[in-house]
């Protein structure tokens, strides 16, 4: 893999997609894609360690064929119920009257000295603002005179059981982890455009075993939080409602799925397959549609519950952005709009070449993200902790008293 490629390898509960992107001049050109239906996740958390290596593996073989090249490291998400984030803030005395990048360090580090469980792992310091002498507002902080340095991050945390099922996934299936990136946060990095940044925005990413929610603000996450409900759930419904198998009704909810608030023909009548080799039978597409919107409704409900809990208005946010592959779902930003009260559209990836008339798809993303992610990162522009080689604490300690040394000399 050549030192110009970046991977965004999206590990779903529906589907394994992978992103192949050539950088070149500072632009990411998307060259190669992969996917295949992911077949050992349930709820965004791997279940079968086999079944999910083979799927990255079918993945990552028909980007590579289409791309022409060997993948050997990849940017990878994380999402499930046991994703936790919180805000922490952290306070420090500049040593030189002149704030350096060690002192921006030692504030972090002041800030994500909070008390962890041991079964959990931080995945991402993400700093949102930092004050000197009580001026806030400030984004990057560096050759700034003062005497007290402040620091407000946000932190997300996973299970470490979950966390090391993701990289063991990859590693079997003969790819190095880069960095493992919120999926939502990748999200937020395909589909948000610049203008968005400034202002208060939320992110709602509905995927097939989740639905990730992401607040941004001033360039900066705000708040994140993730519900063990997706389009899976949806697909069940159908199933259950309509006594039919699940594959059929997958496949009624892509024909004929939408909310009731977009149906204009609610007596138009759609054939229903028969379960266990029973007659198909014919009901009316506004049976169908009702599923749907009531399931929909719970989850928006839940978003918004979760927002107010979290202390933001909805007349605070700009508007609201959903992706994911859920999030084509016929009359869902009307949906959103009505139950939250905010302006929504669809997200589809934005700010890459190459490929774009293939991944034109809110279902990509999540992997386009991880690409354009793993560009910042490159680029130097991430602080974010989390490495595949860092997951020994022992290593990680030695690596603090050698940067301690540093600082002393």
């Amino acid at each position: 893999m050549g030192q110009d490629l970046i991977v965004g390898l999206d590990i779903g509960t529906t589907k394994i997609c992978a992103v192949i992107g050539e950088l070149r001049n500072n632009f990411l050109e998307i060259i190669g894609i992969g996917t295949h239906p992911s077949q050992g996740l349930r709820k965004g958390v791997v279940v079968n360690i086999d079944n999910t290596v083979k799927s990255i593996r079918r993945a990552i073989e028909e980007a590579e064929l289409m791309a022409g090249c060997e993948i050997r490291s990849v940017y990878t998400g994380i999402a499930g119920g046991h994703i936790k984030g919180f805000n922490s803030q952290g306070i420090i005395a500049i040593k030189s009257r002149e704030v350096t990048q060690a002192d921006i360090n030692r504030v972090i580090d002041a800030a994500k000295a909070v008390a962890i469980p041991l079964d959990r792992e931080v995945i991402h310091i993400l700093p949102q603002e930092f004050k000197v002498d009580g001026q806030d507002g400030i984004k990057d902080p560096i050759g700034i005179h003062g005497v007290r340095l402040e620091a407000a991050v946000h932190i997300v945390t996973g299970a470490v059981a979950s966390v090391n099922n993701i990289i063991k996934c990859c590693n079997k299936a003969g790819l190095d982890v880069a960095d493992i990136v919120l999926q939502s946060l990748a999200s937020g990095e395909a589909v948000m455009a610049e203008e968005e940044k400034e202002v208060m925005v939320a992110l709602i990413d509905l995927g097939g075993g989740t639905t990730d929610l992401a607040i941004f603000s001033d360039n900066s996450i705000k708040h994140s939080w993730v519900l063990a409900l997706g389009g899976n759930n949806l697909t069940n419904d159908i199933a259950v409602g309509l006594q039919t198998a699940l594959p059929e009704a997958e496949k009624l909810k892509q024909l004929y799925g939408c909310t009731l608030n977009v149906l204009e023909e609610r007596d138009e009548l759609i054939e229903i397959p028969g379960l266990g080799g029973r007659k198909p039978r014919t009901l009316s597409r506004g049976i169908l549609a009702e599923i749907i919107h009531l399931r929909m409704e719970e989850i928006l409900t839940l978003i918004h519950k979760e927002v107010i809990r979290a202390g933001f208005e909805m007349p605070m946010i700009s508007g609201i952005i959903v992706t994911g592959g859920g999030s084509m779902l016929t009359g869902l930003p009307d949906l959103c709009e009505e139950i939250l009260g905010v302006p929504t559209r669809r997200g589809f990836p934005i700010g890459v070449g190459g490929l774009t008339d293939v991944i034109n798809n809110p279902a990509f993303a999540t992997a386009v993200g991880l690409a354009l992610y793993g560009v910042r990162s490159r680029g130097g522009q991430s602080r974010d902790s989390f490495r595949i080689r860092d997951q020994n604490i022992f290593n990680r300690i030695l690596a603090r008293m050698k940067k301690w040394f540093k600082e002393v000399i």
